[in-house]
């Protein structure tokens, strides 16, 4: 075998072992000139093509290849599943259910964060004629995000991964940054320092008033759910949420303590202490506010929202104020030019009788078929009470007495409420009152006999499944009343009965919130009329531009 024969030879054995090409081989050496130029194409291709296998069983094994694809999509996805389970358990709209605690407003549950310091918005808007959002605006302040790392300062990125967050409720409001004296001043014995606004933390938010004062309290639990929804540690979710710019409101909220201010500033001593109606007072200044305001000028007031509950709040402005939003208990004193179904909100009293979260009773172990206790003589549409007290006094199996608003009597109609299979709901001085909120937490079937009565959120819930609505001209006959309720079968009071166990909550007011209690069921209620406002308003922009074009031709 020649020497060219020779390491051609080697190299091809090398070749196929897998190593290096033959050109690399230790035991290759160069010949002459002439033999590169007639063989090196050959060796060339054969070391190639040995190298090329080598490299293919040393590194490209098909099915090394396809192992390794395999494995990497399976962490891509195992990552991926496991990035979605998070960002789902932090989604405020899944499983919120959990996310909720005490409705003690003394034992809040949220983190506190400290209030920025508030300015002097007041006398500036004041001065200037003007409420302008920007920085002058308190609000609950942020300094850190979620994990404790500094320089987070926006309040959406921080409550985006809460259950609160502009994106996720379905209205944005504007809240005026009224002094204290309209709001939580009227509920502190000491008042806030110069220059402070609101409370400087969620556990310095005042506990309402007690006894029938809570029951016009809508005013004091919307104010609170939308002071603290763009908190940054609210867990609760929301339906509203606090906007920094009135322009991209859905709504502009006034928060006022109408009620409140009627209920402590109307008594004759507080007159004779004040030396002035402050009530009236407050009213005037509020309605001098609003005409210096942008938002209202540009509107008429027609997308702001003013909660006036108690059926004699806000009374010396409220044609003023007729262009608004009304959030009320019934429109038994109003003009229907001023306040009607058509633009306004009838939101539930609050309820003053314990609640019965934990009812075990039965259509047999509630031993008294009709049940009424409260004022008997009324002035007008309440009449009725007086005649329907003599046809049913004496009837097997009704309670229907005089009572008062003392803490025994509440005690009293508690227990007798909760022993009763139905609540007798008459109209009174107004269409409504707190006993039909009263019965409901009591899962005592309510009888609604008010012809004018509007309920609340009667576009979402149909009170036919869980109460008796009877006209008063048929419940004045003699014997209607009675044999219609006596009629009833077990199993047809048994159904209304779990019916109102299932909406009670829609009328409960608490803070922190809960999902679809009465504050959402409100703000809800508020963004379906707030759909109406933006299509009149949008209506009255149409001939704006070509009549301004005109102007300036």
């Amino acid at each position: 075998m020649s020497s060219a024969d020779e390491q051609l030879y080697r190299g091809d054995k090398v070749v196929k072992r897998g190593l290096v090409g033959k050109d690399h081989s230790p035991n290759h050496e160069t010949t002459n000139e002439s033999e590169q130029r007639g063989r090196g194409g050959l060796l060339f291709s054969r070391s190639f093509r040995g190298s090329f296998r080598g490299l293919e069983d040393q590194y490209w094994n098909p099915r090394r290849y396809i192992l390794a694809i395999v494995l990497c999509l399976s962490i891509f996805a195992l990552t991926g599943s496991f990035m979605f389970a998070y960002s789902m358990s932090r989604n405020p709209l899944v499983g919120h259910e959990t996310r909720f605690y005490v409705s003690d407003p003394s034992h809040p549950t949220l983190q506190r964060h400290p209030l920025q310091n508030s300015q002097a918005t007041w006398e500036r808007s004041a001065s200037e004629g003007i409420m302008e959002p920007p920085g002058a605006r308190s609000s609950f302040g942020v300094e850190k995000s979620l994990t404790g790392d500094a320089g987070v300062n926006s309040r959406d990125d921080v409550s985006a991964a809460r259950g609160c967050n502009e994106k996720a409720a379905i209205l944005k409001v504007y809240m005026y940054d009224l002094p204290p004296e309209f709001h939580y001043g009227m509920l502190v014995q000491s008042p806030f320092p110069k220059g402070q606004i609101w409370p400087r933390n969620v556990s310095e938010i005042p506990g309402y008033l007690g006894g029938l004062y809570q029951q016009h309290s809508p005013e004091y639990w919307l104010t609170s759910d939308l002071l603290t929804s763009n908190m940054a540690d609210r867990e609760s979710m929301c339906t509203a949420y606090r906007v920094d710019d009135r322009r991209s409101a859905d709504v502009i909220f006034v928060p006022f303590f109408a009620s409140l201010s009627y209920n402590k500033y109307t008594r004759p001593e507080q007159k004779l202490a004040l030396g002035v109606d402050k009530n009236v007072e407050l009213q005037e200044k509020l309605m001098d506010f609003l005409r210096r305001q942008p938002a209202w000028l540009s509107s008429g007031g027609h997308d702001h929202v003013i909660v006036i509950h108690h059926p004699n709040s806000m009374h010396a402005i409220r044609d003023q104020l007729r262009n608004a939003i009304f959030v009320v208990a019934d429109f038994g004193r109003y003009d229907p030019e001023v306040a009607n179904i058509g633009k306004d909100v009838v939101a539930p009293y609050k309820h003053v009788v314990q609640a019965f979260p934990d009812d075990a009773t039965s259509f047999e172990s509630r031993k008294t078929l009709l049940y009424f206790q409260g004022a008997i003589i009324r002035k007008e549409g309440g009449i009725i009470r007086q005649q329907l007290y003599e046809l049913i006094k004496d009837e097997a199996g009704v309670h229907f007495e005089a009572g008062n608003t003392s803490s025994g009597a509440i005690r009293s109609a508690t227990i007798g409420m909760q022993g009763s299979k139905f609540c007798l709901n008459l109209a009174g001085d107004t269409p409504s009152s707190n006993r039909l909120f009263d019965s409901i937490a009591s899962h005592c079937v309510p009888v609604i006999i008010s012809d004018d009565v509007e309920v609340p959120f009667e576009d979402e819930l149909n009170y036919t499944k869980f109460c008796f609505f009877v006209k008063s001209s048929d419940a004045l006959k003699k014997n209607f009343l009675i044999n219609l309720l006596r009629g009833v079968s077990r199993e047809e009071w048994t159904k209304m009965w779990r019916k109102l166990q299932e909406v009670d909550h829609h009328f409960k007011y608490q803070h922190p919130t809960k999902p679809d209690d009465a504050v959402h069921m409100t703000w809800k209620a508020i963004a379906r009329k707030a759909s109406k406002v933006r299509l009149l308003l949008n209506k009255q922009r149409r001939f704006k531009m070509s009549r301004l074009q005109l102007k300036d031709s």
